[in-house]
């Protein structure tokens, strides 16, 4: 099975590690990114494996960015099979030191432009009666911690979304999925936090994105029969 997907919030870890796992199973790979320029050195490395990359400059919050993206990829690369929405905004601030300018720019990150890339997905699969959508989730999708008010209560809103999309879309045959990230991921700004802290990294201390890219894959690939709404993943040594 192949087909065409996009990744908004097609970054250097995660998203970059979906998109070379989808390429690698014969997928045409769109990528949005906000800024696009920075897209360039993973398109050469899916096109010199043999893989069909295309790249677009998409700010996931801004709604004619989104629809102009999907009207391009509908029209000249082919009909969108899996949607993906990886955009983050993970940031940490007191809640006395939340300016409504952060917290307005979190959710936009985390929650709207998830909104508008669900219901710009939807537009084009349920007409013809599939298609999925997947929604990268965190820890703060399950429970807000202290420092990340902001973070917490749009992936909250962004779990939610995700829901009332399940429950609608479903029964017209979109499969709509929330995966949880619950663990630190293996990134060098994450190694390096916990270099300065004197912390050395082991073996299961962090995910490889490379193996949320293939939760992505098997999620894609499961049977109409036993679709998965949420599943959460971590490290054999996270504690939840």
């Amino acid at each position: 099975m192949s087909g065409t997907i996009l990744i908004v919030g097609a970054g250097d870890y995660i998203g970059a590690a979906i998109a070379k796992r989808f390429a690698q199973g014969g997928f045409t790979v769109c990528l949005g990114r906000r800024n696009g320029a920075k897209l360039a050195p993973l398109e050469a490395e899916i096109k010199a494996a043999g893989g069909v990359a295309h790249g677009f400059h998409l700010d996931a919050r801004d709604e004619d960015d989104i629809a102009l993206v999907f009207a391009t990829i509908e029209r000249d690369i082919g009909p969108l099979n899996l949607v993906i929405y990886n955009v983050g905004g993970n940031v940490r601030f007191g809640i006395r030191e939340t300016t409504a300018r952060v917290f307005r720019k979190v959710w936009e990150m985390a929650c709207f432009g998830g909104f508008l890339t669900g219901q710009a997905a939807a537009n084009v699969m349920v007409p013809r009666g599939n298609g999925a959508i997947f929604f990268t989730g965190a820890t703060a999708s399950m429970r807000g911690a202290s420092g990340f008010a902001a973070f917490s209560s749009a992936k909250h809103a962004l779990k939610a979304l995700a829901q009332s999309m399940a429950r609608e879309l479903g029964p017209l045959g979109i499969h709509v999925a929330h995966l949880v990230i619950d663990a630190g991921v293996d990134t060098a700004w994450v190694r390096d936090l916990k270099a300065k802290a004197g912390q050395e990294v082991q073996d299961g201390d962090l995910l490889d994105p490379t193996s949320v890219a293939e939760t992505y894959w098997q999620l894609y690939h499961q049977p109409k029969d036993a679709w998965t709404f949420e599943m959460d993943v971590r490290p054999f040594k996270e504690t939840f």
